[in-house]
């Protein structure tokens, strides 16, 4: 039997179905922080980790990462990249590049990530062998061989010999990657977590998602190895903090890339429609390709609580896309809280899909959050009385200015 329909909870009545924020200081790794303690004094904090609002550089990552794991309290300065905004002038006269990360070290700005982690591990000790270990230098070269691989790939327009040849140039790159995995006891590539993980983890996250969607090519189905190693991440708080999924990286990367380029397969058009709007797993058969993890029972109510923290920005920002946008979020909001069939105000579908494709992991909430809430954008838009089939703004692949932070960060100051 088909849920009944229902009119859409007001605001006040959906905070009852919101979820709690973790603790910022001490919990969970969560790019909210603006300071992690770690339970310790903040008179003791003496690093300033600078990095990117919306959590999709892959160098602040990295950085971020090794923080968390070592547990070394520091304080967060976020600032925009070129791709979706203007950079803050704070920020280019302390680094006229503009480029991130950076950090403060005990009054010492050092810039480049590799660089970062040296200067760090030479301030608070390894994450494992360091930076400099004769294990991990050519772990730290098959980083780069990878990352090379994956380049010629995805950011050329190739035909299609040319992309076969990429395609088994990359794919033997990430069979090293495996044997290196393979060679170990556990399933890290020294065999526990260590500096030589987190310099892989940022690219062969954002190699997963595209290749995914631009290639149809699905990397933890070819190399149980590197999905084996990505489940054991997905064990690690600090890791699920950082974590994106494969519908923000897809869109994140071209401007960032240079372009991103896919192929004409009928297997990558079909994971790439179900990237973009479900259903999700995004494949029927066989383990998710995104994550390992299950869905936690608190996923609505995280995606719930984080939309009724911006819902001013929202409505105003959404408003001009669709007639009715507040009630029709609020309708959205209803489905996820109770289940129901809630039918939006007529001519809000296209609204409520430009809010669906802008929702961005892990900035906004967690990776199950995010599809929870997506679906039910996307089931609301449905229930749209005047055009259920209106689509929303496209995403821009030159730049992402429509991610602008500004209008958020003025409503928070």
């Amino acid at each position: 039997m088909a849920p009944s329909a229902a009119l859409p909870l007001s605001w006040s009545e959906l905070e009852a179905f919101a979820g709690v924020e973790p603790d910022p200081l001490s919990g969970p790794a969560t790019p909210r922080s603006h300071l992690r303690s770690f339970g310790r004094p903040e008179s003791e904090v003496r690093v300033t980790l600078f990095r990117d609002h919306h959590a999709w550089c892959p160098y602040c990552q990295k950085v971020w990462l090794w923080l968390e794991e070592r547990r070394v309290p520091y304080r967060v300065a976020k600032v925009t990249m070129f791709c979706y905004g203007e950079k803050e002038d704070w920020y280019r006269r302390r680094v006229p590049s503009g480029m991130l990360p950076a950090i403060e070290l005990d009054g010492r700005l050092v810039t480049e990530s590799d660089r970062i982690l040296e200067v760090l591990e030479a301030s608070f000790g390894s994450l494992g062998p360091g930076m400099n270990d004769p294990r991990v230098l050519p772990l730290r070269r098959l980083e780069r061989l990878l990352f090379r691989a994956w380049c010629q790939w995805l950011c050329q327009p190739l035909g299609a010999g040319a992309a076969e040849r990429a395609r088994l140039a990359f794919d033997e790159v990430a069979a090293r990657m495996a044997e290196a995995l393979e060679a170990t006891p556990g399933p890290f590539l020294l065999g526990d977590l260590s500096t030589a993980d987190l310099v892989f983890v940022p690219y062969v996250e954002r190699m997963s998602a595209s290749l995914a969607y631009y290639k149809g090519y699905l990397l933890r189905r070819r190399h149980p190895a590197i999905d084996r190693w990505f489940a054991a991440l997905e064990q690690r708080p600090a890791y699920l903090g950082t974590q994106s999924d494969f519908h923000t990286h897809v869109h994140d990367l071209p401007p960032q890339m240079g372009g991103c380029y896919a192929e004409a397969s009928p297997e990558r058009r079909d994971l790439s429609e179900r990237i973009d709007h479900g259903p999700w797993p995004i494949v029927a058969d066989g383990p998710d390709p995104e994550t390992s993890e299950p869905p936690p029972a608190d996923a609505a109510a995280r995606a719930i609580g984080r939309v009724l923290r911006h819902r001013g920005v929202l409505v105003r920002r959404y408003a001009a896309a669709g007639d009715g946008f507040d009630a029709a979020l609020r309708s959205a909001l209803t489905h996820l809280a109770q289940g129901v069939d809630c039918p939006p105000p007529p001519g809000s579908a296209a609204a409520l899909r430009t809010l669906r494709d802008r929702i961005s992991v892990p900035r906004d909430m967690p990776l199950h959050a995010a599809r929870r809430l997506r679906q039910a954008l996307e089931h609301t838009a449905g229930l749209d009385p005047a055009d259920p089939a209106a689509q929303g703004l496209p995403i821009p692949v030159q730049h992402r200015r429509d991610q602008d932070p500004a209008p958020f960060l003025a409503a928070a100051g």
